[in-house]
């Protein structure tokens, strides 16, 4: 038989994955999988079970949200092991699995493991640390880690914006400079996004149509600080309508991107926190993972 990890975060989202769990391993044990099952219990374990054991398996499955997919990405890529990997969302957002249209049934996320097709995906490098989907600095980057778990549950992507509605009193500039492709920029922002999907946290929505998610490259989304009412009014509507052609906007392509800042800045990586140091490269690793849509 071939052999399957499964990883299982029993608390992501409403919870509603664990009383699946039977049928999905039924489900895998008659595709003709011997299944090894771990239910995580703590913050990166997923990382170290997948790197410990990917290279003995012929297919790792990742049953939770972004967070746990994130994990699963990283012990994959530590392990060295090219295997695929199955998704089956979870969570409370689900943001990279809406990018590659996965189903949110549980059931049917856990069949198009076993009958869908494999197709080769981008991961990010922030400094050796791997995110599967977007790296973000700035306004509401903080919702999506300070929300706290029990909240994000209850009320899904609403908690989200709870929490960035709390930000707005906090919102600062932060002056940066950045690199895209050797390209410079620098200026007062107050959000940075450097993604690889069509979503981030339930709040801002990519156009699917320019969002390449196999091509190499990153979407980096940059919103410089307003200095007017027009401004305001005009990075609203562009936000809105998904064209980003205003003058507070840029919107590029780029696989290497190198970001400084004097000031401090909170990162996120896939809704985790990252540190930041005063500086930072991040690279778009091409068709760095194998995943069954």
């Amino acid at each position: 038989m071939k052999q399957m990890l499964f990883i299982l975060n029993p608390m992501a989202g409403m919870r509603r994955a664990n009383r699946y769990l039977p049928d999905m391993i039924g489900l895998y044990n008659r595709a003709g999988y011997r299944v090894t099952i771990h239910v995580t219990s703590a913050h990166g374990e997923a990382t170290r079970v997948v790197k410990d054991l990917a290279g003995d398996m012929d297919m790792v499955v990742c049953c939770g949200g972004d967070g746990t997919f994130n994990e699963v990405v990283n012990g994959l890529l530590q392990s060295g092991a090219s295997v695929p990997m199955g998704y089956i969302p979870a969570g409370s957002t689900n943001d990279f699995a809406a990018s590659l249209r996965i189903p949110t049934n549980i059931m049917a996320a856990a069949r198009r493991v076993v009958e869908g097709q494999p197709r080769k995906l981008d991961i990010g490098s922030f400094d050796g640390r791997y995110f599967s989907y977007v790296a973000s600095f700035g306004a509401f980057t903080r919702a999506s880690y300070a929300t706290p778990q029990s909240v994000k549950n209850a009320l899904g992507h609403t908690a989200y914006i709870l929490e960035g509605i709390q930000e707005l009193s906090q919102i600062r500039k932060i002056h940066a400079r950045l690199r895209l492709d050797g390209i410079p920029y620098e200026d007062d922002f107050l959000f940075g996004a450097i993604s690889n999907s069509t979503s981030v946290a339930g709040i801002l929505t990519l156009d699917p149509r320019l969002v390449d998610m196999s091509d190499g490259k990153f979407e980096v989304l940059l919103v410089r600080a307003p200095r007017d009412f027009s401004e305001i009014h005009e990075c609203i509507q562009a936000l809105q309508t998904q064209k980003y052609n205003c003058s507070a906007i840029t919107f590029q392509t780029a696989a290497h991107v190198q970001v400084e800042s004097c000031q401090e800045l909170t990162w996120t990586l896939d809704g985790e926190r990252a540190d930041f140091d005063g500086q930072v490269e991040i690279c778009n690793l091409h068709e760095a993972i194998t995943i069954i849509q």
